[in-house]
């Protein structure tokens, strides 16, 4: 093979005739002699059973003898043809092959163009012996749905040659013009650059900026898609996309450079999903958490970084377990505490010995902790490589077993979270129940959604993290079964997961929103305890005194509480709509802190306050009073008591007359 065979071979891969990737519906032909030499077995390297003339034969053998037969592969999409590489039958019984052949190209099967050669109809050369592969590559790449291979001679064998060969076809998968995205691989550089350039052309609705360095100084930028960048505004929910935890894991990373791409094209097209999506969300899209262990790998190439290049941080460190783990903390409390009252279900604090600086803790992972703290997240994913499937919490068992199926208290939601991005991924990924399994576990069994501790142990995960530290929830993605896939898969990628990405973001408008706010001054109310009857599992207002519960449909009983208030409770209604249900929470104060509040201000009482003010100090005048009578009433019993026996007559004694007068 050429140098140039190997350049263009690498530039865009096998169709996948020989791997069935390319399914046998994707295959057709002008004719073909028999079932057992149908299109279907027109496949590279594609061996035939030892019976002559069986169903299982070794090639696509055309019935007719003459230059109008044509073996015809669909590609389902647009597609950018490099080559073709063909063989003869495998057969121990016959010798059929093609010496020389065309190549035609359509996008509707009804009109062909030829491959040229100049001004010339191109004839490309084939075998000379059944089994040895002969690559003929292009001149200049052709875009096109469908290809036909057209032999034009072929061993005749006196009048008993056929028309037979095998194939594999190169070609690299396009998608729609219309999204005119940058379909590629980009290294730090690259793509801060074309951040940048997002930005440029959407300076409105986005911003970039940066939380924190890896350990080598690489800024971890995110780019906030907003109608108010860098502003939290009352009652929009913030969403947020991270990718790239392992570095070597890379679709995630351009997918999301992709979706900011996207929105920003669509949101200026007047795409009212988009529009809409925009103006009622904040999202935050951190494209690389590890970007050195991505330059790692990026530097090696999709086929040579191996299956750990880069996973880790430049320290070494694993950042699916570097998070503090919170699970042990909550299971412990459980245990030890006898009073269930006093057991906190959420808002667990860091352990101490997590926050030194001695900790193991990567440098990326203390800043997405500071992010996570700092703007009030309602939902997210975390995008991974490797496997077909999504994960949801918590990823960490109970008592360190290898796996087994772990619950949160939001189980039935975070399934639903699962199912939404698995559902409506492409049907020739997750959502395909004729794929194979990636490696070694079948996750179609569970419809490619799973517990993340039912699939394997992971303590200190984001998403245990997120979910007993903050009001988010999380969910893991593994998005391909290939960690680094080929540049030329990329447009395909995105085509499976656009709407995925675009249908769970919408997710974070499910289930009740609302403000909590001071009865008399109608100011928000930071840190309510916001409290689902059978759920337990509390969320926080944030500083505005907004909050978001995501709910499945239904009906539920919604308690809020705030200190120095009275609890406030009402019913909630879920419905089937794709925006949250309004569930306002007015509080009133405790009358000491209303108090307290008021004479601080050097503010006059008002009625309500002073009549109930009256009232506690009628009220408390009243137990002082019961209270001095009945130690009035003990007194005076005391005191007669005392007088009945002063007044019994003395005992009679003899004395003389001297000592009476003494």
């Amino acid at each position: 093979m050429t140098d140039k065979a190997l350049l263009v071979v690498s530039e865009c891969p096998p169709l996948g005739l020989e791997s069935l990737k390319v399914k046998d519906t994707q295959l057709r032909a002008s004719s073909y002699k028999r079932r057992g030499l149908g299109p279907h077995r027109g496949r590279l390297n594609i061996q035939s059973g030892i019976e002559d003339g069986d169903i299982y034969d070794g090639a696509w053998c055309a019935q007719y003898r003459d230059k109008k037969q044509w073996l015809e592969v669909d590609a389902r999409r647009l597609t950018r043809f490099t080559g073709v590489i063909l063989q003869g039958r495998n057969s121990i019984w016959s010798w059929d092959i093609v010496h020389t052949y065309k190549v035609q190209f359509s996008n509707d099967t009804l009109v062909w163009k030829p491959c040229m050669n100049g001004t010339e109809e191109a004839i490309f050369e084939g075998n000379q012996d059944a089994e040895t592969p002969v690559l003929a590559l292009f001149n200049t790449s052709t875009v096109a749905r469908y290809i036909r291979i057209n032999p034009q001679s072929w061993y005749q064998n006196g009048t008993k040659g056929h028309i037979c060969l095998r194939a594999e076809v190169f070609g690299c998968y396009l998608i729609k013009s219309k999204d005119k995205l940058d379909f590629r691989h980009h290294n730090y550089k690259e793509m801060r650059k074309l951040m940048k350039s997002v930005q440029e052309e959407c300076p409105d609705i986005t911003r970039i900026y940066s939380i924190g360095k890896s350990y080598m100084g690489l800024k971890l930028y995110v780019m906030e898609i907003s109608d108010n960048p860098g502003k939290h505004e009352l009652g929009e929910p913030e969403f947020r996309y991270v990718a790239g935890m392992h570095g070597n894991e890379v679709l995630g990373r351009e997918l999301l450079l992709n979706l900011m791409q996207y929105i920003c094209q669509e949101y200026k097209r007047g795409d009212q999903r988009i529009v809409h999506l925009v103006k009622e969300t904040r999202i935050h899209l951190l494209p690389s958490m590890n970007p050195d262990g991505y330059e790692m790998a990026f530097k090696k190439g999709s086929e040579l970084a191996g299956w750990s290049l880069g996973r880790y941080s430049y320290e070494g460190i694993d950042m699916n377990h570097n998070f503090a783990d919170l699970n042990s903390v909550m299971w412990t409390a459980i245990e030890l505490e006898t009073d269930r009252s006093k057991l906190i279900n959420h808002y667990f604090p860091i352990p101490e010995q997590y926050t030194t600086e001695e900790a193991f803790v990567a440098s990326e992972t203390r800043a997405v902790i500071s992010w996570m703290q700092n703007i009030p997240f309602v939902l997210g994913a975390n995008l991974h490589g490797g496997e077909l499937v999504v994960t949801y919490p918590y990823d960490m068992t109970r008592d360190w077993a290898p796996r087994e199926h772990t619950p949160t208290a939001d189980e039935s939601f975070f399934r639903w979270l699962a199912v939404v991005y698995a559902s409506t991924n492409q049907v020739t990924v997750m959502s395909n129940h004729d794929r194979r399994p990636c490696h070694n576990k079948d996750f179609l069994r569970y419809n490619n959604i799973i517990n993340g501790a039912d699939w394997h142990n992971v303590p200190g995960s984001m998403n245990d993290f997120s979910y007993l530290h903050t009001n988010c929830f999380e969910v893991t993605v593994e998005l391909s079964c290939d960690k680094f896939p080929h540049a030329s898969e990329l447009p395909i990628e995105w085509e499976n997961n656009r709407e995925s990405l675009l249908t769970y973001m919408e997710q974070v408008h499910r289930g009740i929103k609302g403000v909590v706010r001071d009865k008399d001054t109608g100011a928000g109310i930071a840190d309510a305890v916001i409290k689902v009857d059978d759920i337990n599992h509390h969320i926080r207002s944030v500083a505005d005194g907004d909050y978001w519960r995501l709910l499945n449909p239904g009906e539920y009983r919604v308690t809020a509480t705030a200190e120095g208030y009275f609890p406030s409770s009402r019913t909630c209604q879920v419905m089937y709509d794709h925006y949250p249900t309004i569930c306002d929470f007015r509080l009133t104060k405790m009358p000491k802190e209303r108090l307290k509040e008021l004479l601080m201000k050097g503010g006059k009482l008002p009625k309500d306050l002073q009549l109930r003010l009256r009232q506690l100090r009628m009220r408390k005048l009243r137990v002082t009073t019961k209270a001095i009578n009945r130690r009035r009433a003990a007194a005076l019993i005391a005191i007669s008591q005392i007088c009945h026996t002063s007044e019994e007559p003395p005992e009679e004694t003899t004395t003389d007359s001297s000592e009476k007068h003494v």
